[in-house]
């Protein structure tokens, strides 16, 4: 049942990512060919980018590493909650389900399968923008929205770990007795 579970999250979460990215670039088009559109003017809108590297950007270029750590990842995830049962937690099994979504989405892109042109080829789309003022949140999909949901569960768990009771013995100090002699 929890391998139901977690596939139903993992493929759901990866399914609802690709199809909101396929929608909104269909909608939008390739980054900068039009002005954002605002739900929510000017704090929250809709505006296609594509990141090629990793969180908040960082890591320009390096595509391939970000492809060799997801898998390496999902493989690690599998093994984890299946293998070493880590998925009779159902919160692990919600979370993981929510990070393996979040990953199969963004390396979907990174493998270059949506054929984005030469200068974005293996980026990430994203399309989700936040802005207040003068600061602008680096825009992103659903997929890292799982992500990031999966792993702050996984980080409330680790906070919430029973840490076993140490033993304590407490051990009686009696004085030594006389032996029924007198001084």
């Amino acid at each position: 049942m929890r391998l139901i579970l977690f596939l139903l999250l993992a493929v759901g979460g990866a399914g609802l990512d690709l199809w909101t990215k396929h929608q909104v670039f269909l909608w939008k088009g390739l980054p900068g060919e039009q002005e954002p559109f605002w739900i929510v003017e000017p704090f929250v809108g809709i505006e296609t980018a594509v990141n090629m590297g990793a969180l908040f950007g960082l890591g320009q270029g390096m595509g391939w590493l970000f492809s060799s750590l997801s898998i390496v990842a999902a493989i690690g995830i599998v093994y984890w909650l299946f293998v070493l049962q880590a998925s009779r937690s159902l919160w692990l099994t919600v979370a993981m389900g929510l990070v393996m979504g979040g990953i199969i989405g963004n390396l979907y892109d990174r493998l270059a399968i949506p054929n984005l042109p030469a200068p974005w080829a293996g980026g990430v789309r994203d399309w989700i923008l936040f802005r207040y003022r003068d600061y602008v949140w680096p825009n992103f999909n659903i997929a890292d929205s799982v992500l990031v949901i999966g792993a702050v569960m996984l980080a409330i768990h680790s906070f919430r770990q029973e840490v076993p009771a140490a033993k304590v013995v407490l051990v009686s100090q009696t004085e030594p007795s006389s032996g029924g002699q007198s001084s």
